[in-house]
């Protein structure tokens, strides 16, 4: 009997960390500071970098986020391949042919054309990328297949590609986690989640991999400004951790 007490004793303490653990990353913390207000980062200076002896990069930083100095920790991962470009020119392709697939832990952006990849850009996310996104201002990206609904031109981060955030999965998903107090009862379910550039002179950001969005993904003026010609309105998204 004393067995059994233990383990359900044990089951409890597994239970109440997982629930504070979803409190720390999902919780209304998460969103006290509205998106929309938040200051974009200035000042960037790398203070370390090394390897870890396995391939992985890890890079301490710095900058500036309004009055405050914020110093964050990046492991790029040895995985990480950019840059293939395949003889292929943008304006020739059939956009109902292509696919995008988002890989936060390679910090990748690939696009495939008749199932043939022909594009990898450098990408970044919000502070926690391996996280799924929970609710509205936790600042992760939602994993799953999406589709881009809407092409903005001119956004305030250069070119911006609106993805169908939330859809049918992330809206049961949210539901569930509402229902067993995983997140408040307040929470909403978000949305503005799409593929977007940066401020000018900010490439620097995503060259290092600071998480730096509030939830989107977003690649350099350039390799974004490419990707907007090759995708239309309906071109499938699929973001996986």
């Amino acid at each position: 009997m004393r067995q059994k007490d233990g383990k359900y004793s044990g089951l409890k303490i597994f239970m109440a960390s997982v629930a504070v653990l979803y409190s720390l990353l999902c919780g209304p913390q998460a969103y006290a500071q509205d998106a929309k207000d938040r200051p974009v980062p200035k000042n960037l200076k790398v203070i370390k970098e090394y390897s870890d002896g396995r391939g992985n990069i890890i890079r301490e930083i710095q900058y500036s986020e309004g009055s405050m100095r914020v110093t964050e920790t990046i492991i790029m991962p040895k995985t990480y391949s950019v840059g293939y470009r395949a003889m292929i020119r943008p304006d020739t392709m059939i956009k109902d042919s292509v696919m995008i697939v988002v890989d936060k832990s390679k910090y990748s952006v690939q696009v495939f054309y008749r199932k043939k990849i022909v594009r990898s850009y450098k990408a970044v996310f919000g502070p926690n990328p391996k996280m799924n996104k929970c609710m509205e201002g936790d600042r992760c990206t939602p994993e799953g297949w999406f589709k881009i609904t809407n092409k903005n031109p001119a956004s305030k981060f250069n070119k911006f590609m609106l993805l169908s955030y939330p859809n049918d999965s992330a809206t049961v998903r949210f539901n569930k986690m509402k229902a067993k107090g995983e997140i408040p009862k307040t929470a909403r379910i978000g949305g503005d989640i799409g593929i977007h550039g940066i401020w000018k002179g900010g490439d620097d950001l995503i060259e290092l991999g600071v998480g730096w969005t509030d939830g989107c993904v977003a690649l350099k003026n350039k390799d974004v400004e490419e990707l907007f010609t090759m995708v239309g309105v309906g071109t499938r998204v699929f973001i996986k951790k």
